[in-house]
């Protein structure tokens, strides 16, 4: 892209100045200042990647600016006032200079304040601002040295008469030139009100802004995959969460477009469990499912053009594959792109924080919200917080235990050592491989999992001798939270979830916020926002900051370059 740009600039600037010696001139500048970029690079340890790369790309257009307002110049200069090449090198650089110097600076204060953005994209857009930033100097130095020089030795005497009719300057640029002198003479004419049409234009930005949606990442994008997560209640074997994933993975196969399928039950990753399935889903190629010029090739040459305007984009396979999610009866399931960072909410679009000090109340605050979340246009909504893991409560006869003389230290011991075993209880050393291994003592699996095999062990006494276990507790069955986040040392539970197709970030964050409202949460109970919503709220004010401060700069170079 960086060389195709490069192309297009230069026959932009034929088309225009319809010359091939200009032409040429104007193309070398965007080599040069590229080039020059990246001693730059190499000095700061920059690296090419798709931000230094994207900066470059963009600066294609904007390097061979000054060398066009220049060249343009001299080459005028030449043509209508029948200068010499070398003296209208001479002459129309420094009659051009100073606009020059002042447009190229005021590029560079633009980009400069971008790169010292403390949020995560300001880490991002420290080498994008940087690069672009030096990318425009070296512009600068270009436009000033090497376009004059070349434009002394490549421009020949143009033949033609004084400037209103010079060659350059009749036909369509005539016609051109008139329009914009009328226009000029109309706004000089109506200052006040050329001056507050233009303020309404500024102000107008306000409105146009709100109706803009606003989100961190690009949404709603086709990248050909996406992943799928199931979540089943807590307690459920690894066995039967394979047969879940097995009966999604049935029907993902029967969805159009589909391609290709991986899954893994079971959890996997930083904090799986066995209670989560994840299938990857890897769509047919974007030239197989939308329109592209050689999908139409390939379709006419069938003689069937019109098969090639049959598209299936991304966001309709993700549609149908939560319609067929939501027929697993007590899944939980979500569909998401495949993210390339996170920002600690995940994957997930929204991470919305309620903050307290009871689980149960905070486990009751978050389910209502994910029940209302389809509501208002969030999809795929989950908690953190979930009370469903089955446990066995030991509840103690303490006044029993005391007068059999049973200590409650010597029932939690018995308990761990047999259901939770013992860490290490002897060595065992294998002479074949020359190593030791760890003894761990442990009631098998069939009996951990049995509460009356459980029952029927023996704690011993002060009084001697042994006393059974159902002779001094119960155990009750519960459920409780299969774990617990905390943030600035609060209990909290999060409410993750997806923005619904025509919907935006900032908009369903601010919807979220409206129905946490109507929650009426006690005292001691608070929201916060995470994640990317965080994030693009962090990075839309220091924007708000960078983009003053780009305008109080441009005022001081211009106000120090004019007076």
């Amino acid at each position: 892209h960086l060389v195709l740009g490069s192309i297009l600039a230069s026959l932009v600037v034929l088309l225009f100045m319809r010359n091939w010696r200009a032409t040429v001139i104007a193309a070398i500048a965007i080599p040069c200042s590229v080039i020059a970029t990246f001693a730059m690079m190499k000095a700061l340890n920059f690296t090419l990647n798709s931000v230094t790369m994207l900066a470059l790309v963009l600066m294609v257009g904007i390097v061979i600016d000054d060398a066009i307002v220049v060249l343009e110049n001299i080459f005028r200069w030449i043509e209508e006032k029948k200068l010499s090449p070398m003296e209208a090198a001479r002459e129309a650089t420094a009659e051009i200079g100073l606009a020059v110097m002042a447009t190229t600076l005021s590029l560079v204060v633009i980009f400069v304040p971008v790169s010292f953005m403390s949020s995560i994209s300001g880490r991002f857009l420290y080498q994008f601002g940087i690069t672009s930033a030096v990318a425009v100097m070296v512009s600068l130095l270009v436009s000033f040295t090497l376009t004059p020089m070349m434009s002394s030795r490549f421009f020949r005497r143009v033949p033609g008469g004084s400037a209103p009719h010079a060659a350059s300057r009749g036909g369509f640029y005539a016609r051109l030139e008139s329009l914009y002198l009328r226009a000029l003479a109309v706004a000089l004419r109506h200052r006040f009100l050329t001056a507050a049409l233009a303020a309404l234009i500024v102000l107008s930005s306000i409105p146009l802004y709100k109706t803009v949606r606003q989100e961190y990442t690009p949404g709603n994008v086709d990248e050909g995959e996406f992943e799928v997560r199931l979540t089943a209640p807590e307690g459920t074997s690894l066995a039967s969460m394979n047969l879940v994933a097995e009966t999604m993975e049935r029907e993902l196969q029967s969805v159009p477009g589909v391609n290709l399928i991986l899954s893994s039950a079971g959890g996997g990753g930083f904090m799986g469990s066995v209670n989560q399935a994840r299938i990857y889903v890897k769509l047919r190629p974007h030239d197989e499912r939308l329109f592209t010029l050689e999908r139409l090739w390939r379709e006419t040459l069938k003689g069937r053009p019109w098969a090639a305007f049959d598209s299936l984009p991304q966001q309709e396979v993700i549609q149908e594959v939560r319609k067929r999610m939501r027929a697993l009866p007590g899944i939980r399931g979500s569909v998401s792109n495949i993210g390339g960072f996170s920002f600690g909410g995940g994957r997930w679009e929204i991470d919305f924080v309620i903050l307290g000090a009871e689980l149960d109340r905070l486990a009751e605050y978050a389910d209502t919200l994910r029940r209302r979340a389809p509501e208002i246009g969030i999809v795929d909504a989950d908690t953190t917080l979930k009370l469903d893991k089955p446990e066995l409560r030991v509840e103690i006869d303490r006044d029993r235990a005391a007068a059999l003389g049973v200590e409650t230290e010597h029932i939690a011991t018995a308990l761990r050592t047999m259901v939770g075993g013992d860490e290490r209880a002897s060595r065992y050393y294998d002479p074949t491989v020359n190593d030791s291994y760890d003894v761990q003592i442990r009631l098998q699996q069939d009996q951990r999992r049995d509460a009356t095999e459980i029952a029927r062990l023996f704690i011993p006494s002060r009084q001697g001798g042994l006393v059974r276990l159902d002779n001094l507790v119960q155990l009750v069955p519960a459920e409780t939270a299969s774990r617990i986040d905390r943030l600035d040392r609060q209990r909290q539970v999060s409410l993750r979830a997806g923005v619904a197709p025509g919907f935006s970030l900032a908009d369903r964050l601010e919807a979220l916020k409206l129905e946490a409202a109507k929650l009426n949460l006690p005292a001691g109970y608070t929201t916060r926002i995470a994640g990317k919503g965080r994030e693009l709220d962090t990075t839309f004010r220091e924007f708000l900051w960078a983009f003053l401060l780009s305008v109080i700069f441009m005022y001081i170079i211009l106000a120090s370059q004019f007076e």
